[in-house]
């Protein structure tokens, strides 16, 4: 009984940590959502309250009034979506290449692949920058899209979990007469959902909060993303909390929505592959 009882306080204990620490992790969002609520004068009272004492959709109008937002938006989805759609076929293949290949310099091209992690984007910003004039890919969407599709990040996520998979399955599948796309296609690509889930929801996140390589790629408004928008909402001298809260509570409500839709995949994709390497 002892050994219950102390494995139900350790139990209890850990659940009590781990639901504060989302408390702790969730607490801005929330804030974020229910300020948008509130009116401009509410936003600075003392003390402050969490609840709006009177709710308002003015910021949601005003926000989605100022500029063309639905531009920016339709902008910033065809970006991420796109991207992840070609970072997910691009870093699955590659990962199942170096899992389940054998060709000289396997292992120099993935060491090589993973030094490229300790290259911030502020080194080779000027070259690929430099890259995209000369192919006319500036102002464009594409020029947003294409650099980074493919990342180390998710080209080490989907080897490493491709070495879990069992060879003989892909021995079997060649021995029966599927060809190499046929495998991939039909054997490998269901096994790797987990993996594909989470490389789409790195990709999906990453790109649809980024802010730097839109500001260096597009100066033309129309072709703006989401998070160029939300910058305009702070001025020089004044920023309009409760628009900008508006607006940035609806930026986040699809990153949330891809997250949701995938969850059920990303914890085991996270952790494939950690024992086996």
């Amino acid at each position: 009984m002892s050994n219950k009882n102390a494995l139900a306080s350790k139990s209890c204990i850990s659940t009590t940590i781990i639901a504060l620490l989302a408390i702790i992790t969730l607490f801005p969002i929330v804030w974020v959502a229910l300020s948008s609520f509130k009116p401009q004068s509410e936003l600075f009272q003392v003390p402050m309250r969490f609840l709006p004492a009177h709710w308002t959709l003015e910021n949601y109008i005003e926000s989605l009034g100022r500029g063309d937002f639905p531009r920016y938006f339709a902008n910033t989805a065809i970006v991420s979506v796109t991207s992840t759609v070609i970072a997910v076929v691009i870093n699955i293949m590659a990962g199942y290449a170096l899992a389940k290949y054998e060709f000289p310099g396997r292992r120099f091209c993935f060491t090589v692949m993973l030094a490229t992690l300790m290259i911030p984007l502020q080194v080779i910003m000027i070259p690929i920058f430099l890259q995209l004039k000369r192919l006319g890919m500036l102002n464009s969407l594409w020029g947003i899209i294409i650099p980074p599709a493919a990342t180390p990040t998710g080209v080490f996520l989907a080897r490493q979990y491709m070495t879990t998979i069992p060879d003989s399955l892909v021995e079997a599948s060649r021995i029966d007469g599927g060809g190499e796309f046929f495998t991939f296609r039909r054997i490998i690509v269901p096994i790797a959902k987990p993996i594909i889930a989470t490389i789409a929801i790195f990709s999906f996140m990453w790109r649809w909060n980024d802010y730097l390589w839109p500001l260096i790629v597009i100066s033309k408004q129309d072709r703006q993303t989401l998070q160029q928008a939300l910058a305009t909402f702070v001025g020089q001298l004044q920023i309009n909390w409760s628009d900008l809260l508006a607006m940035t509570t609806i930026t986040i409500i699809p990153v949330i929505a891809v997250f949701l839709a995938f969850q059920n995949f990303f914890m085991e994709g996270v952790t494939a592959g950690a024992v086996k390497g």
